[in-house]
């Protein structure tokens, strides 16, 4: 148990350094196309300047008619010069939406599709045992009862009431059974809000969202019926590739017993660092504090030392 909990340990702690690194790579990546972008419209906004500056540089005709008929030439010139240049300018819509990753690398990346993927109109992610899915909603969406959630164990639709009619959002066919009665769902506004039976999670909003007039989401956290990982949350929709997630269990899924080896062994790690007792020693003097000075104990009124004793981890029981 001891030697799966540490293993269990170290690959927690790979996995974080993984993240960190990716974390690293991702803001790397997306300063040096800010930069790419930046440097790009700066291109564009000089090229008519400097058409203009070729054409001013003409030499000059002495003639008044032969004046006037250069200069309507080099305007004719530079009206045609600057014509194939123009800057086409696309709705904010259309640029959010090309913006949307689309490989499982960019996926790992965004805590909301972690595991997951970003779809057209929800973003998903999953650990071993839940799945969370996130439903932009209109700004005007502001109570629980402006929206409707229907979850079954093998379905899924989400919608907005706008007066009599339900505008739709998400519904479709579960590609897995879900557990309906630890499923559950928020609407919060401004932040996204993960409601699990263990804890609350709050997060950033995603980095990802083509929806540029929507600032309320709807929280969705359902319960897998088994525990296993899912390509997909419909059925018919493009599907991920499962062996590029993270397969680690997080310490969410450890149970008390495991816990409580790893938190011996990682408070061991930092004593050994700072030499000092480690658990199975610390055990040990304790019992032998308490005989020290007993009667006929061969050690009785001499100061405790425990430096005479060399205790082996194996020599305890835990």
């Amino acid at each position: 148990m001891a030697l799966q909990a540490f293993r269990v340990f170290e690959r927690m702690a790979r996995q974080d350094d993984e993240k960190r690194h990716r974390e690293l790579e991702a803001k790397l990546r997306k300063k040096a196309e800010e930069e790419e972008a930046a440097a790009a419209a700066e291109r564009v906004k000089l090229c008519p300047a400097a058409q203009e500056i070729e054409v001013e540089t003409t030499e000059h005709v002495p003639a008044a008619d032969a004046g006037e008929d250069a200069g309507t030439q080099e305007s004719a010139a530079a009206q045609g010069a600057a014509a194939p240049s123009p800057v086409s300018v696309e709705p904010p819509g259309a640029a959010a939406l090309a913006e949307l990753p689309t490989r499982q690398e960019q996926f790992q990346t965004n805590p909301d599709s972690y595991n997951g993927a970003v779809r057209e109109n929800y973003t998903w992610s999953q650990d071993y045992s839940d799945l969370e899915i996130k439903v932009p909603v209109p700004k005007h969406i502001v109570k629980g009862k402006q929206v409707s959630v229907d979850i079954s164990s093998g379905a899924i639709r989400v919608a907005v009431l706008e007066g009599s009619n339900q505008h739709v959002l998400m519904e479709g066919k579960l590609t897995h059974k879900i557990n309906v009665e630890s499923s559950l769902w928020s609407l919060e506004p401004g932040k996204c809000v993960l409601e699990s039976r263990q804890e609350e999670v709050v997060f950033p909003r995603p980095t990802y969202t083509p929806w540029q007039h929507l600032s309320r989401f709807d929280k969705i956290n359902l319960n897998k019926g088994d525990e296993y990982w899912w390509n997909a949350i419909l059925e018919g929709e493009e599907q991920i590739d499962i062996d590029k997630i993270n397969k680690e269990r997080s310490m969410a899924t450890v149970d008390e017993e495991e816990h409580a080896v790893l938190d011996r062994l990682t408070f061991d790690y930092h004593q050994k660092l700072q030499g000092k007792p480690q658990s199975h020693e610390l055990k040990v003097h304790e019992m032998l504090k308490k005989g020290w000075d007993t009667e006929g104990s061969p050690f009785r009124g001499q100061k405790f030392d425990p430096s005479m004793f060399n205790i082996s981890p194996g020599a305890v029981q835990f």
